[in-house]
């Protein structure tokens, strides 16, 4: 397994300058990792840094709260893939899903989805929010609106990725989705022990020290 093709080599804090992406690049180049996962505003610096590697260019919308309405989430991907983002990370309404109004949390995914067309679209579920029942609700309305990953965390919440929660998201979507891990993996063991609980992407600010 080539650890390195599975890390979205992530910068989202709110001091994103220049030379910070820069710098995320150019070793997501060096590594060859799968993507760089930045703020909306980087992806045209990204995507001109990134121009002629293998590596690609990943966004996150609705981040970090997933509050925003369905129709501002909407817009903010079509804006994302217009400047490059060729991976979208979107945030689910936590607060509709806890309330179990399923239906909405179906239709922003699905909507988000039909923007993505075949791009890859990762919805994160912040999983330190929620019982295992609507872990287990989460990942199965998903897949159903077509997500092609299900995501544990943004790394703003009040807890991080954990194996036991992998788990029972890998179990939940089978073959129909993947997995991403992220949120407080920062060392080679974090990262193995997430993908034998059935990740097929880390999502990691800390992706040198875990290839090195």
């Amino acid at each position: 397994m080539e650890l390195n093709k599975l890390i979205d080599h992530t910068y989202l804090k709110a001091f994103g300058e220049k030379d910070v992406i820069v710098k995320l690049c150019e070793e997501a180049k060096e590594y060859g990792f799968k993507s760089v996962c930045v703020n909306p505003c980087n992806i045209p610096l990204a995507k001109e840094l990134l121009k002629g590697s293998d590596c690609l260019v990943c966004t996150v919308i609705g981040f970090p709260l997933g509050q925003n309405t369905t129709e501002t989430k909407v817009f903010e991907t079509e804006d994302a893939i217009k400047k490059g983002a060729q991976e979208i990370d979107m945030v689910i309404n936590v607060a509709k899903l806890k309330d179990k109004d399923y239906d909405y949390v179906y239709n922003e995914i699905k909507k988000i989805k039909n923007v993505c067309k075949s791009l890859v679209l990762k919805v994160i579920i912040e999983t330190c929010y929620l019982t295992k029942e609507e872990i287990v609700e989460a990942c199965k309305i998903s897949v159903k609106a077509g997500a092609d990953f299900v995501k544990t965390s943004t790394g703003f919440g009040t807890g991080n990725a954990t194996v036991e929660n992998v788990e029972l998201m890998y179990k939940t979507v089978g073959n129909d989705a993947k997995v991403k891990a992220s949120g407080g993996i920062s060392n080679k063991e974090d990262a193995l022990n997430m993908t034998k609980a059935g990740a097929s992407r880390i999502g990691t600010s800390k992706g040198v020290e875990i290839v090195k």
